[in-house]
């Protein structure tokens, strides 16, 4: 894979990948999803959006009402950005890239475990599956780190 590779993701995006198990809103969303993590775990660079990123834009060209355009996403992608920025040491937001390497997935994930995004995830749906997919230790997610069990 070519180190210039980008994928655009808005900010809860960041939190969801940690917890993803192949399960989403539509079979379109979890085959979107999929290639991402996929992406993601190859190395390519996430570069932080506002609004519909490369999971959820190709969405909105097929669903009436997808769920990015939702009043509470924008206010996720916020709280997100901030409690992951905290986690990692350094600024988030618009236009701003990194790496989501092993040592920072497993470092997100410790803390995901510990309570550290409830804020973020609050307004979330699937707060509760993924709340038991991080004390389950991530098992069969995705967004694989290799120390994490199968």
């Amino acid at each position: 894979m070519a180190d210039t590779e980008i994928v655009r993701l808005r900010g809860h995006h960041l939190l969801c990948l940690l917890t993803y198990k192949g399960i989403g809103y539509s079979p379109e969303f979890v085959s979107g999803m999929t290639v991402i993590a996929d992406r993601l775990v190859a190395g390519a660079t996430a570069e932080i959006v506002e609004g519909p990123d490369d999971i959820c834009a190709p969405l909105c060209r097929l669903e009436e009402n997808p769920h990015c355009h939702e009043l509470t996403v924008p206010e996720r992608d916020r709280r997100a950005l901030s409690l992951v920025a905290g986690v990692l040491g350094r600024s988030l937001g618009d236009g701003d890239r990194l790496v989501l390497d092993e040592k920072i997935r497993v470092r997100l994930r410790n803390a995901y475990r510990n309570g550290a995004f409830e804020a973020a995830c609050a307004l979330c749906e699937w707060q509760p599956l993924c709340r038991d997919i991080a004390a389950g230790g991530y098992a069969s997610t995705l967004f694989r780190s290799t120390d994490e069990p199968t």
